[in-house]
């Protein structure tokens, strides 16, 4: 190939250059290249510029520590999430672009009555990342919001924010009127209505009505989201601007119980 054969004349830390400037994604299908541009682009070099620069930090946050023998090997374990910050939230880098995504656990979100026993049960569940869920027993209103900074996240990327849950079997008055979902940052907000429990098929609605909510999908992980709303982080790493996600009953309040909460997960939208 006539590429190839340009591209193994030029200098080792000429092509490191080019592929500092690509994605993850492109610097490993320009390694099937050949040999000899395998050897370069898993190198420090190259992959020391797809990692996100305070990766120090994030390492440092780490619950367990991260063993690793070249920067390409830590960017894949890092694609595979960490637990950091005491287990209270999880971490992990999107494959394809190396952008930076957070779960952060029901502990760290604000829930209203969130320490009345009454309202919610704190428990532990073999399927969620973290060690504890929030389980709610009963309550007439619901309201939970979730905060963090923009210096988290990648730059120049727009993100979603998603509601990570699950309906319990003993779950009562969570179809009997719809929530507000909010993502606000500075002076712009993103409003959407959404359906927590949406177990009952399309067929159960009346004829000729269509759902507009926002309704449960299923995830990989086994658990349910709903996208509270998106924004973009358009700031470098010198501006920090806080953002709240929020989902809450703006109409009445109705006696309901059964959500599980596991927490509110910001990644990379495309």
């Amino acid at each position: 190939m006539v590429g190839e054969d340009v591209f193994n004349e030029l200098p080792e830390d000429c092509i490191s250059s080019i592929l500092s400037l690509t994605s993850p994604k492109d610097t490993i299908s320009f390694s099937l290249v050949s040999s000899f541009l395998r050897l370069v682009a898993a190198s420090d070099l190259v992959w020391q510029t797809l990692l996100p620069s305070d990766y120090n930090k994030i390492i440092d946050k780490s619950v367990i520590p991260l063993n690793y023998s070249s920067k390409k090997e830590l960017f894949i374990r890092l694609c595979n999430s960490i637990l950091i910050d005491g287990g209270k939230k999880s971490f992990a880098l999107e494959k394809s672009s190396g952008k930076k995504s957070f779960i952060i656990s029901a502990g760290e979100l604000s829930l209203l009555y969130g320490e009345e026993p009454d309202h919610w049960t704190w428990k532990s569940v073999p399927e969620s990342r973290f060690s504890k869920v929030a389980e709610l027993k009963v309550i007439c209103k619901l309201e939970v919001k979730a905060k963090l900074m923009t210096s988290m996240l990648s730059a120049n990327t727009n993100y979603g924010i998603y509601f990570i849950m699950k309906i319990s079997d003993r779950a009562f008055g969570l179809r009997s009127v719809p929530v507000e979902t909010s993502v606000e940052i500075g002076n712009q907000k993103d409003v959407h209505t959404a359906t927590l429990d949406h177990r009952k098929d399309e067929k159960d609605l009346p004829e000729g009505k269509q759902r507009y909510e926002r309704v449960p999908y299923k995830r990989e992980d086994g658990w349910m989201e709903i996208e509270l709303g998106e924004f973009l982080n358009s700031g470098d790493d010198d501006e920090d601007e806080e953002v709240t996600a929020s989902l809450k009953e703006v109409k009445g309040c109705h006696v309901k119980g059964g959500l599980v909460i596991e927490g509110v997960e910001v990644r990379p939208k495309h």
